[in-house]
């Protein structure tokens, strides 16, 4: 049974890698989220406005830029989502240039489904969630 909060709220998730997209899509789905789907930066900060997400995953290598472009743009709207950033190339520099963009959290690819899941229901649970 999913639980009562999970219902309506929103997660968007921006990477270009569809077999990412798919795995967050299905773990997200599985657990009562609604999932919003991105594979660009541009597409990524467009759903931040239209979708009000309550959480938000981003990558950071991105085609057409820095996944931290949306973070940035998801942290400076009303109410700001926590916002969850994941990358294939982790680095001290990259941590600590996507935590002063604004994220919540860092986690490096791949990642355990378990270690995802957590994040976002910390992410969600930290009382930064907009209850929109």
């Amino acid at each position: 049974m999913i639980p009562e909060t999970r219902v309506g709220k929103i997660v968007l998730v921006v990477d270009d890698e569809t077999d990412f997209l798919a795995t967050y899509e299905r773990l997200l789905r599985r657990q009562g989220y609604d999932v919003v789907t991105a594979t660009t930066r541009a597409a990524g900060i467009d759903a931040v406005g239209r979708k009000h997400p309550h959480l938000v995953i981003s990558d950071v290598r991105l085609p057409d830029g820095s996944g931290l472009d949306v973070v940035r743009a998801a942290r400076g709207v009303l109410n700001p989502p926590p916002v969850i950033v994941v990358t294939g190339y982790p680095s001290e520099q990259s941590r600590r240039a996507a935590l002063a963009a604004g994220a919540t959290m860092f986690i490096s690819k791949p990642f355990a489904a378990s270690a995802l899941m957590a994040a976002v229901q910390s992410g969600l649970a930290d009382g930064r969630d907009t209850g929109a």
